[in-house]
């Protein structure tokens, strides 16, 4: 698999926070698609948020200005 066509996953506490850092993907133009969690992921709740590898670091840095837990698994 490409860096193009890699991606990254993550993983939440909550619902809430995986529908927060959605909203916050979207304000900054990163793109993540909601997918469900990974049952071997350690997620506690069902959905999580993939997006492209080279965009995962933009993703991170947004969510942890927003103070938004999360974990990246790859893939």
């Amino acid at each position: 698999m490409s860096d193009e066509t890699s991606t990254r996953t993550f993983v939440f506490e909550t619902t809430h926070h995986a529908m927060w850092a959605e909203d916050v993907a979207r304000d900054q133009a990163i793109p993540a698609q909601v997918v469900p969690a990974p049952p071997d992921g350690g997620a506690r709740c069902g959905v999580a948020l993939r997006t492209p590898a080279h965009r995962a670091g933009d993703l991170a840095h947004a969510l942890d200005e927003e103070r938004i837990l999360y974990t990246i698994l790859k893939g």
